[in-house]
């Protein structure tokens, strides 16, 4: 798959229909940008799908599951073992993206992307392993280029068949145990931040297990001088197979005219490789939520992104995804179904107060 040519070939937003939802949005019965927030995603909404009258039809978020060698340094508090366990709690209806799913309205596509695991899944977890979990990234890379780009481009065709099948709204999702991790390392790299600025708990770290990862990650970083300007190889080196695979959701979306709301810290670290790989591509995000993980701060602040939500949340799973989903659907709907004020025979000196 050529996913430079694919990053390449996104569109920058359609000026023209953001500025006649804009237009619309200062007509409606309601004073001007009252309800913030709304405005602003209605108004990217239209950038993105190249129409004033954007709509949701069907919304998918995928959850992408992979193991990281790096965990044999223990920088995790639970094994490893637990990412094929909830893979399985995935298929069987148990998880908390299982329940917001439902409760939005969202298709949940739980994908083996590189899970350490010789478990046969039930039919509903797509099987699109690159690997049996990465290599530990403390010893040496943890993948190879072919593997990064193998992951990068099975995200990309999740997108594509979805939006075939009539998607037009993305949520990412992870599950792996020690993808902070990695998350870390790529928020540093990419940042310019030290890695103990950017260094959360994770699964449940004490003081002594934080410490250790500090410094893990520091000495992963000392070992292989990951360069920023060369996002594929800052990947291939510290980076995840569920990372790489939501990196190619995103720059998949994009490249299909379609929004991607990002999850909390890890499913923002992808969106660090999808911008390093194709720029444009942030303009098709959106932020579900703010991560009590202070890494995920740094990044929306390096990617200029503003969270919808703050909940204090950190499971990941495309949980913060989920709940943003009807708040963007209710931009659109704010957009296309109030009345304006010469529709609704209301004063327009209302738009002032």
């Amino acid at each position: 798959m050529d996913i430079i040519g694919i990053a390449r070939s996104i569109k920058p937003l359609d000026s023209g229909a953001q500025n006649r939802a804009r237009t619309r949005q200062d007509s409606l019965t309601k004073p001007r940008g009252s309800l913030g927030r709304l405005e602003d995603l209605s108004i990217q909404l239209a950038g993105i799908y190249r129409t004033d009258a954007p709509k949701i039809r069907r919304k998918v978020i995928f959850t992408i599951a992979a193991d990281h060698g790096v965990c044999a340094e223990g920088v995790s508090a639970y094994p490893s073992e637990v990412t094929a366990q909830m893979v399985l709690n995935f298929a069987s209806g148990g998880a908390a993206i299982n329940v917001l799913g439902k409760h939005v309205g969202a298709e949940i596509v739980a994908v083996d992307m590189g899970v350490a695991s010789n478990l046969a899944w039930p039919s509903s977890i797509a099987s699109m392993k690159v690997r049996k979990g990465t290599m530990n990234m403390a010893k040496g890379p943890a993948m190879t280029r072919l593997e990064a780009e193998e992951a990068i481009g099975n995200g990309i065709e999740l997108v594509r068949k979805a939006v075939a099948d009539g998607a037009n709204l993305i949520g990412t999702g992870d599950m792996g145990i020690g993808n902070t991790t990695s998350a870390t390392a790529l928020t540093a790299v990419f940042t310019g931040r030290t890695v103990a600025d950017v260094t959360g708990r994770g699964t449940g770290l004490d003081d002594e297990g934080l410490q250790k990862k500090i410094k893990v990650i520091e000495e992963v970083i000392r070992l292989h001088r990951p360069d920023p300007a060369k996002p594929l190889d800052v990947l291939q080196r510290v980076g995840g197979l569920e990372i790489a695979g939501m990196a190619g959701v995103i720059i998949g979306a994009a490249s299909q005219s379609v929004p991607v709301i990002l999850d909390g810290f890890i499913s923002s670290s992808s969106a660090l490789i999808a911008a390093g790989l194709a720029p444009e591509s942030k303009s098709y995000m959106i932020a579900s939520h703010r991560s009590v993980e202070c890494g995920h701060r740094a990044i929306l602040e390096y990617l200029g992104l503003e969270p919808i939500l703050d909940l204090r949340m950190r499971l990941g799973e495309g949980t913060g995804a989920a709940l943003a989903m009807n708040l963007v659907e209710a931009s659109c709907k704010i957009l296309n179904e109030m009345a304006t004020f010469d529709s609704a025979g209301v004063s327009k000196t209302m738009e002032g107060e």
